[in-house]
């Protein structure tokens, strides 16, 4: 036997068994980051018993994409690049009614496959130390939402007259609800463990960017919230709750709408969240959509009052701490570059770890991240990880700092 070729081979066996280990005990340190449920102590987010602060993403996709086994490549992409970036906590949908590859093909009516799909998102999330935000329902006709809700109705005989209906009507409700606990109740296929009881999920939210035209006040959106999030709760009081809202003011304190972007969307920022049974506050804040023809600086100068101004309220008003959890830069924006678009983020990024030292700011949640080949999928705000460095730097820089307010 030849000592040196058989000392190589040992040197070799054990180089790889040292790359395996390590890459054993990284993806453990990953996944054991996720013991535990997040909760709320007066204005902040705790984890164990200590502070928990973050950086994280919207990808409203996932669920989406992995119905389709031969895809899932880009969900598990899309988790280990973000967990290199340190981000921990990911939005999601967690709905999709009617139409093309539907969760809720009708009322009740699920296509397993889809659920499937979320079971796999949800279980890859957890192995790369990634909580998530899952969005039960939808404003707009993306995806179903509001609107599909409401077509159920009328097309079951149901007397309805708009999609506001969806707030007020008892059989809409109905379907709403049962959607919410098939969700919650579910047994995931994966790991075994039921939505209800896994740590992976942060929180729930009822709906994304939830609007009301027939009663500016807000009061019909919060009696739907109140009974809701009643509902949520009683079927699941480990995990957190919020509503999904933007961020608009209503009644509450008139003087607080001209901070709005001058007009209203039936929402209360401050009596929507003040219901005892959300945990926590959302903003989100798209300058360039809602200011659109406004200069830049007229933008950034809406967007620090925004942010300001909620911050305020939720921490002094509603006492609870608030997520900014959409945001982003648009390369459909008149002069954007990428430069732009890193400016951007860093001048709100600062916003939340500046807010967040002083407390009631948990961490922001970045408007969106996708995977390579998904150009399909894209409206100007996609941010591509592995694509784009300056961007990607940008979003681990903010991760870095998050992280260590953990420690302070």
């Amino acid at each position: 036997m030849n000592i040196v070729k058989t000392m190589v081979c040992l040197s070799r066996t054990s180089f790889f068994w040292g790359v395996f280990l390590l890459a054993a005990l990284v993806s453990e340190a990953r996944v054991l980051q996720n013991s535990g449920f997040v909760q709320t102590r007066n204005t902040r987010f705790v984890l164990n018993g200590s502070p928990f602060f973050f950086n994280g993403f919207n990808s409203y996709w996932l669920m989406h994409i992995s119905a389709e086994p031969s895809q899932r490549n880009k969900v598990s992409d899309v988790f280990r690049q973000a967990s290199d970036a340190g981000l921990s906590v990911c939005r999601t949908w967690a709905f999709s009614d009617g139409g093309y590859q539907a969760l809720q093909i009708s009322p009740g009516v699920y296509d397993e496959r889809v659920f499937q799909g979320l079971d796999f998102v949800i279980s890859e999330a957890r192995k790369n130390g990634i909580r998530l935000v899952l969005t039960l329902s939808n404003n707009y006709q993306d995806f179903g939402g509001r609107p599909q809700y409401v077509n159920w109705a009328r097309n079951a005989g149901v007397q309805v007259n708009n999609d506001d209906d969806f707030y007020i009507n008892g059989v809409i409700k109905g379907y709403y609800k049962n959607h919410v606990k098939r969700v919650i109740t579910r047994v995931n296929t994966v790991t075994g463990v039921a939505y209800k009881d896994d740590p992976t999920i942060m929180a729930w939210e009822l709906m994304n960017e939830p609007r009301c035209q027939i009663d500016y006040s807000g009061k019909t959106l919060n009696g739907w919230i109140q009974e809701m999030a009643s509902f949520v709760k009683s079927l699941d009081s480990k995990h957190l709750l919020t509503v999904g809202m933007e961020g608009f003011y209503g009644d509450t304190l008139p003087e607080r709408k001209t901070v709005n972007p001058g007009y209203q969307v039936g929402t209360d920022f401050i009596s929507n969240h003040l219901i005892r049974e959300i945990d926590f506050t959302t903003i989100h804040a798209y300058p360039d959509i809602w200011l659109n023809g406004k200069d830049d600086n007229a933008q950034m100068a809406f967007l620090q009052t925004w942010t300001t101004s909620h911050l305020t309220d939720s921490r002094t008003i509603i006492k609870k701490p608030m997520i900014f959890a959409e945001f982003g830069k648009s390369s459909k924006d008149s002069g954007y570059s990428i430069n732009a678009r890193d400016s951007f983020l860093n001048v709100i990024y600062s916003d939340i770890y500046n807010t967040a030292r002083s407390g009631g700011m948990g961490g922001g949640l970045v408007w969106q991240i996708m995977a390579e080949g998904m150009e399909s999928y894209y409206d100007g705000y996609e941010i591509v990880l592995s694509k784009d460095a300056s961007t990607t730097s940008v979003i681990t820089q903010q991760s870095r700092r998050m992280t260590a307010l953990d420690h302070k």
